[in-house]
């Protein structure tokens, strides 16, 4: 995805945050009832950032996340069977996260946190780092 698309009038865009994304693969229980059932509407537009697959292939192959490796071989087929699309890293994406003023250094969430920023996502997070964040609108 180049650009991320806009749906419908009444559909909500939404970006997945990575630890959400794996919840909605393994175990969707983790997310709550009416969560689960705003990303199962297909109306809406749902988003994860291609620096979440940079993140569950890292921490796959440095053993913290052991049980991902069947979701590294089909990553893509996984995000169809969610209905999610790709969101590109861009270099306004990589400028911003590299330049806020955020005390967070997580590589993965500032990235995440900057395409939000830029493309008007809400992000869809349990992580509480996130909503220290000014420009950056969490749902949970």
């Amino acid at each position: 995805m180049g650009a991320v698309t806009h749906g419908g009038s009444d559909a909500l865009r939404l970006m997945l945050d990575t630890q959400v994304l794996l919840w909605m693969l393994t175990d969707p229980t983790q997310v709550s009832e009416p969560m689960r059932g705003t990303l199962a509407d297909r109306r809406h537009l749902l988003f994860v950032s291609a620096a979440s697959a940079w993140e569950i292939v890292t921490k796959q192959r440095l053993g913290k996340l052991p049980q991902a490796e069947v979701l590294v071989r089909g990553y893509e087929r996984h995000l169809g069977r969610l209905g999610v699309e790709t969101a590109d890293i861009t270099a306004e994406h990589s400028l911003l996260a590299g330049s806020m003023e955020w005390p967070h250094r997580d590589p993965f969430d500032r990235m995440i946190a900057a395409q939000c920023m830029i493309e008007s996502l809400p992000l869809v997070s349990a992580d509480q780092a996130f909503s220290t964040l000014a420009g950056v609108s969490v749902l949970w």
